[in-house]
């Protein structure tokens, strides 16, 4: 096996796994999801932030990283008790992993549990959909088409 061989089974690897990405955010995105941008680490050097699809489940908002394989969200928000604390316009540095027009949220959990850390970038159409899921049931009372 030479090294043209070598190379091409690389560049075959690499275009699966590309492949694999594209498949994977078409999918999330067919079955409801909107794109939205995550961070945990909050801190004033605008880094951490993470492009992703969110998707609405019941009493929950599951996100995915976009650039990800694993099948499951990486991160979910319970409606229950959710509160937003703050919102903000994104600063210059933090624009390039967000969608266009973005907005940040910053959220804590009103009953008494331990503050999420998380701040969610949404655009204006994502942010009226996700305001309108968040205030549409009471926090503690289970939607009857949940599981």
């Amino acid at each position: 096996m030479d090294i043209s061989d070598v190379v091409v089974l690389v560049l075959a690897a690499v275009l699966a796994f590309l492949t694999l990405l594209v498949l994977r955010r078409l999918r999330l995105l067919r079955a409801g999801g909107v794109h939205v941008a995550l961070r945990t680490r909050i801190d004033d050097t605008g880094k951490g932030w993470h492009l992703g699809v969110g998707r609405y489940q019941g009493d929950e908002f599951a996100w995915f990283r976009a650039l990800s394989l694993r099948k499951g969200p990486d991160r979910v928000l319970r409606r229950d008790g959710l509160e937003i604390v703050h919102r903000r316009e994104p600063e210059r540095g933090e624009t390039p992993n967000m969608p266009v027009g973005s907005r940040v949220l910053r959220f804590e959990y009103a009953n008494g549990g331990a503050a999420p850390g998380v701040e969610v970038a949404m655009g204006p159409d994502v942010l009226t959909g996700f305001l309108s899921w968040l205030e549409s049931a009471p926090p503690g009372r289970r939607l009857p088409w949940a599981s």
